[in-house]
């Protein structure tokens, strides 16, 4: 190399460090700064050995000087409590690992659903382990540049979930413990903040905590923290009314089930449209749309047939559109055949394989429904149906119309991972599922929407990530056969 471009190499350099060398030398890798906040904080080591909290204190509301009791449980993996009283009235909030709760005087007690629903459950998740789990709830970790907060140098970090709620953490550049929050959900934010540290049993905790919620201001004065102390698991469920009449569970099952079956029958009298819209998440945790997708379902002998008519909003050209026809016809003829594909399990046969827990009455979408909390049922083996076996493995939460006997509501989470083939492929723990149904002409319940996010592993190599939302509507009843050659049209 001549000495001529050795010395543009070393002035471009030189001017490259002046320009941009400050952030060069502020901004630190994600993860390495919360290695040295786990150093700091006494998680790397100690925090591994707590496996239940309890926190009392003292709260006052900011707003009019009132004080109240501040409470707080939390139990590995993810179970939380949080507990607010203010002259004998309560909020509560709670996750038991399968819903999350809460209960107020404005709005009484309800199962949490959608933001607020993922927003309380990220927070629960992270109160229980901070970020010491980030892989196991598929948290995408950004950010590590520096900023000011209170007069102090802080790395900003922001985790986003696989539903896309955010907690940011602001950690002292100097002292590298955590001293800010913001926990968004929706519209929603709530913002801790944290000091006067002390150590308990090796861990760093912070005995005032200010917090805001919307126009409402917080200051915590913490009095007692306890670590690895008896919990009673019960605390974090649906409380129970006594004075609430239930119906008789196995029978109230037993002619959901029978309606559903029902359902099952009656959509292949119907065809409809659904638009799928395919998500994906960036490095820095922004969730960008990929792809939409709009297609005309019909059923043909208890088979669902699909004919993608749209893409990205635009219709398919003349000769795309006689392509996928074609396909259409080649699905029909393997039905004709019994070649098709297994069908995939309804949700009644996911009812009958459940152990369902917790019921308590509520409203759904302005209808009265029962809900129950459901994990696997450990008396029935797992069927030999990949999809059915992927259910079996799920555990969440049924929404249930009480009058019409119809599901209203379905979230479930992979509680484990589920091998496909032998080792062929592997559907990795943490996907989850939401499907909503809702009341069609007075007459049948039918898909409205669904939430699919799902990672499969392939011969240990490759893989796809599937996070895809989709709309159903547009549904068309019809009395007569549907003959092979009109299937999948409109």
């Amino acid at each position: 190399m001549s000495i001529v471009k050795q010395t543009a190499i070393i002035i471009i350099i030189i001017l490259a460090f002046l320009l941009f060398g400050k952030n060069f030398i502020h901004a630190q890798s994600a993860d390495s700064i919360l290695k040295k906040a786990a150093k700091a904080s006494g998680f790397e080591k100690e925090m591994r050995n707590v496996n239940s909290s309890q926190i009392k204190g003292k709260i006052i509301r900011l707003s009019d000087g009132v004080s109240g009791i501040f409470q707080s449980e939390s139990q590995q993996p993810n179970l939380y409590r949080e507990t607010i009283t203010f002259n004998n009235a309560e909020t509560v909030r709670s996750f038991n690992g399968k819903s999350a709760w809460m209960q107020d005087s404005r709005d009484g007690l309800r199962t949490l659903t959608d933001d607020a629903s993922e927003g309380f459950k990220a927070e629960s998740f992270f109160r229980v382990n901070r970020w010491m789990r980030n892989k196991d709830e598929k948290t995408i970790v950004s950010g590590g540049g520096k900023s000011s907060l209170f007069g102090k140098e802080v790395f900003a970090l922001t985790m986003t979930t696989a539903k896309n709620a955010k907690i940011k953490l602001f950690f002292d550049t100097i002292s590298n413990l955590l001293i800010r929050e913001e926990i968004s959900f929706g519209d929603r934010k709530r913002v801790f903040e944290y000091s006067n540290f002390r150590v308990v049993d090796g861990v760093q905790e912070p005995f005032i905590i200010k917090m805001s919620e919307g126009n409402e201001k917080f200051e915590i004065q913490i009095e007692q923290v306890l670590h690895n102390v008896s919990t009673n698991l019960a605390n974090f469920d649906f409380p129970r009314n006594p004075n609430e009449a239930l119906p008789d569970v196995r029978a109230f099952l037993d002619e959901v089930t029978r309606n559903q079956d029902k359902v099952d029958k009656a959509i292949e009298n119907y065809s409809y449209v659904e638009e799928t819209t395919d998500r994906e998440f960036d490095k820095s945790g922004n969730l960008k749309l990929t792809k939409v997708e709009k297609y005309e379902i019909s059923n043909f002998k208890g088979q669902e047939v699909r004919r993608l008519i749209e893409r990205n909003g635009q219709s398919l050209s003349v000769k795309d559109q006689e392509k996928e026809d074609k396909e259409v016809q080649k699905d029909v003829e393997k039905i004709e055949k019994n070649e098709a594909a297994e069908k995939p399990p309804s949700i009644a046969e996911i009812l009958r394989a459940s152990n369902l827990t917790n019921p308590r009455r509520e409203n759904f979408k302005d209808r009265n429904v029962i809900v129950f909390d459901f994990e696997r049922n450990l008396k029935v083996n797992l069927d030999k149906n990949v999809d059915m076996q992927l259910f079996q493995k799920c555990y969440g939460t049924f929404w249930i119309d009480e009058t019409d006997k119809q599901v209203a509501r379905v979230e479930a989470k992979l509680g484990e991972n589920l091998n496909v083939g032998g080792v062929v492929a592997k559907i990795k723990k943490g996907a989850f599922f939401i499907l909503e149904q809702e009341r069609f002409d007075d007459d049948v319940w039918l898909p409205s929407i669904s939430d699919v996010n799902i990672t499969v592993r392939i011969l240990l190599v490759a893989g796809f990530k599937l996070n895809q939302i989709s709309k159903y509507g547009n549904y068309k009843k019809f009395k007569s056969e549907v003959k092979d050659s009109e299937v999948g049209k409109p």
